[in-house]
């Protein structure tokens, strides 16, 4: 979206704030698509940001809360008073719902709670209660669901009576359960098209319909997608009662949040979701809380080199290989962390398989390892036509690789099993290891062969 499109919408949307004119907001914001939307909402003083949602009615003003990311979403709903939030949120569907209600402090989401319907608020409540990566924090609660003993006329005279609700509702076909609400079948829409008015759901439902427990994690959920072409899957509870339902869609967008949070925090942008409309002493005060540490195990590894520094101001063309050996070393263990992360949230691996991952790490190190100290090693020897800088160079990088697959494949494993983030604190593990062995390596295979490297 071009920077003076949205400078001109902004004046028009300021100018419309003053005016106080709801019906023009209105038709100016439908006029937009989902980009437009977010990236207008950012450049948007909080102030303005506020009015423009208390403006809108609570239904336009829930489709653009669900069009910006949810870190804003949930700091205009923190800003709000607890009627404007609750009739926002009731227009939101049932998992966007909950997602914003698990963000807010818990004085704050009862308070909302409390506004809302109560059925509503029950639903919200029962999917506040598990963990966001589990099927029922991931599951929606807009479905279709009917007894088995419900006839086709019935099911037909409920829709066109909540036509306008079950409008927005994604599933297309329908849960059949016991009059208790055990879910035994589920039922395809031309079936119920081409069935008699007067059939029995039971009749005409698919049985022994695939489903997942309430509890099964986003890693179980991933599985299940991959291995089954399915639009969503019902979530049941511990007695087989269908509470809910997990599309797709909403899995894939989990599994891309994760990564992405991952990412982030391996970048040093602790608690990960961050955007430049945060209030900036926010801002540094999260990256800062990485850098500190950094800097810390940056002056640990610069030691090392000041422990050598006269071999390295007697080889003075070593200072050119330092850089390459711990960066290709480095970029190796972090090859090694990324397979362990994945494999750790597919549930692959556990903590105490820290053992046969180093072994099978140490394999490919070796191998790598070995290929990498040739090809420095060669460099350095037709640079400098000294074959023992060759020698200095590629051993260094050889070893170097095989202690940071070691940190990269076993650190998240280990880190994992002491309940600490492994996305969060391999990277600098790892960084500042590979550095020090890097350098202390190459120093000191210089130091043993300093009669020959004199001069260079």
């Amino acid at each position: 979206m071009p920077e003076t499109l949205v400078t001109s919408l902004q004046v028009k949307i300021v100018q419309l704030l003053r005016k106080d004119s709801s019906d023009e907001l209105t038709r100016l914001i439908d006029s937009l698509n989902s980009r437009e939307i977010v990236h207008l909402m950012g450049h948007l003083s909080l102030e303005h940001k506020m009015k423009l949602l208390s403006l809108l009615s609570p239904e336009d003003a829930a489709e653009v809360m669900e069009e910006i990311p949810e870190v804003q979403a949930v700091d205009l709903i923190e800003e709000m008073e607890a009627d404007q939030a609750a009739a926002i949120l009731s227009e939101m569907e049932s998992d966007e719902q909950a997602d914003l209600l698990m963000e807010l402090d818990d004085e704050d989401q009862q308070a909302i709670l409390a506004r809302m319907d109560p059925e509503e608020a029950e639903e919200a409540r029962l999917l506040i209660s598990y963990e966001y990566d589990e099927a029922g924090g991931l599951m929606r609660t807009e479905y279709f669901a009917y007894p088995e003993n419900f006839t086709v006329k019935q099911v037909t005279d409920d829709l066109r009576a909540n036509n306008e609700e079950y409008s927005y509702y994604l599933l297309k076909y329908f849960f059949v359960t016991t009059p208790e609400g055990k879910l035994t079948g589920v039922l395809q829409m031309q079936d119920l098209l081409f069935a008699r008015p007067s059939t029995k759901l039971s009749t005409i439902a698919i049985p022994n319909v695939f489903a997942v427990d309430h509890h099964a994690t986003l890693e179980e959920l991933i599985n299940f997608f991959d291995a089954h072409d399915l639009f969503g899957v019902p979530v049941t509870d511990d007695e087989q009662h269908l509470i809910g339902v997990v599309l797709r869609r909403d899995i894939l967008e989990a599994e891309t949040e994760r990564v992405t949070q991952e990412h982030l925090e391996t970048q040093g942008i602790i608690g990960g979701d961050e955007l430049r409309t945060m209030p900036v002493s926010l801002r540094a005060r999260r990256r800062l809380s990485w850098l500190s540490v950094n800097i810390l195990l940056n002056i640990v590894a610069a030691s090392v080199i000041a422990y050598h520094q006269d071999v390295l101001s007697s080889v003075i063309a070593l200072a050119v290989f330092l850089p390459i050996i711990s960066d290709m070393s480095g970029c190796s263990g972090n090859q090694a962390v990324a397979v362990s992360m994945r494999e750790l949230s597919l549930g692959v691996v556990n903590p105490s398989e820290v053992l046969r991952v180093w072994w099978q790490e140490i394999s490919v190190g070796l191998i790598n390892g070995v290929v990498l100290g040739i090809l420095i090693g060669v460099a350095a020897w037709l640079w400098k036509g000294n074959i023992y800088l060759g020698l200095v160079a590629g051993g260094a990088l050889t070893i170097n690789t095989l202690v940071a697959v070691s940190i990269g494949g076993t650190v998240p494993l280990i880190l994992k099993g002491f309940d600490i983030d492994p996305a969060l604190a391999s990277g600098p593990i790892l960084t500042t290891i590979t550095d020090m062995f890097g350098f202390f390596l190459a120093l000191t295979f210089a130091s043993l062969m300093m009669a020959h490297l004199g001069g260079l």
